[in-house]
């Protein structure tokens, strides 16, 4: 079966200080970006892009109806280093059945940043 969608490619925040946003995901991601614009910045997350857009202001609260989770191996550790860079804590690491780890943060800017490792998932090219 040939379906028009492939997959996941780019999950985009939006922050009002695209230079700190820069800085701080820099370090979150332990990456620095490949595409570096002031109407854009864009990090390759081993082959997903993390893209970063400048916005007016960045609202106090943001809703929360989408949110990219991210793999890591061990969930626990990055959310303790995300927060640990000035990230709030959202969601604590939890298992949600059958082995899946989640958890999520909210960036400087109250984007929202989840975290996921499930063995059951593996990427196909």
């Amino acid at each position: 079966m040939n379906t028009p969608i492939s997959g996941l490619r780019t999950a985009i925040y939006k922050v009002g200080d695209i230079q700190a946003a820069k800085e701080w995901y820099a370090k979150a991601f332990d990456r620095q970006p490949y595409f570096d614009q002031p109407f854009y910045t864009g990090f390759d997350i081993d082959g997903y892009e993390l893209g970063l857009q400048p916005e007016d202001q960045s609202p106090a609260e943001k809703p929360e109806s989408v949110c990219a989770y991210w793999a890591a191996a061990d969930v626990q550790s990055v959310y303790d280093r995300l927060v640990s860079l000035g990230a709030t804590p959202n969601e604590p690491p939890q298992n949600v059945g059958g082995e899946i780890i989640v958890a999520t943060v909210k960036d400087p800017w109250n984007n929202v940043i989840g975290l996921i490792n499930n063995p059951h998932f593996a990427v196909k090219g």
